[in-house]
């Protein structure tokens, strides 16, 4: 009796990190819109007063989710970023094998979601680009202008440049979301590798890259 005593106050009192685990499978599976809290607690084993303990509304919990399954990648990208001593071409390099592991995680439903249910919520598509578009674009413009420094890479706008890298991985991420149970497929690692492969042959300075 006791030990099942202690278990359910620590379900009761159950970690933040549980709620957005169980907050992110609901979003994925129901949308935000259809997501309620009560289901969140239901699935974390917990009541939903216990939510209110940690996030004031939903949109409080969505925004944890993305802090908790969506930045953590990006936030060690730009850590990266800042360490790497190598040269730029290898660094966008592993950029883009960063961003190709994302896309097997929670990003494309969480962009599907975002794009679906920004009409109705349009402070999910403003924490996004606070959270998500804006540290991305940031990463993409730190390699642009590290290389454009260096002499890599011939005079450019980062700011142009960042939406052309995050272009194709939109793209990808809706088809995965939007077609999985159609014909239409992608190869996502190789459509990546070959806009990759433009985009480094655009981006060059040298003779040989002006040339091919």
């Amino acid at each position: 009796m006791e030990l099942l005593e202690k278990k359910w106050r620590r379900r009761r009192e159950a970690r933040p990190g549980e709620l957005t685990q169980a907050a992110l499978g609901l979003f994925v599976d129901q949308g935000f819109a259809a997501t309620r809290l009560e289901d969140v607690a239901a699935r974390a084993g917990v009541s939903k007063a216990t939510i209110y303990r940690y996030f004031e509304n939903k949109e409080a919990l969505f925004e944890a989710v993305v802090q908790e399954a969506i930045v953590p990648p990006f936030h060690q990208a730009s850590l990266l970023i800042d360490a790497y001593e190598g040269n730029t071409e290898d660094l966008l390099r592993t950029f883009f094998n960063i961003v190709k592991a994302g896309l097997s995680g929670p990003i494309p439903p969480m962009i599907k979601l975002v794009i679906s249910e920004s009409g109705n919520f349009p402070q999910l598509a403003e924490l996004w680009v606070e959270l998500v578009a804006k540290r991305v674009f940031g990463i993409v413009g730190k390699i642009v202008e590290r290389g454009v420094t260096s002499g890599e890479f011939r005079p450019v706008s980062s700011e142009l440049i960042a939406p052309l890298v995050g272009a194709p991985v939109l793209m990808l991420a809706m088809v995965r979301q939007t077609f999985s149970r159609t014909s239409f497929a992608l190869d996502a690692e190789a459509v990546l590798n070959t806009h990759l492969d433009m985009l480094l042959r655009g981006l060059k300075k040298t003779a040989e890259g002006d040339a091919t």
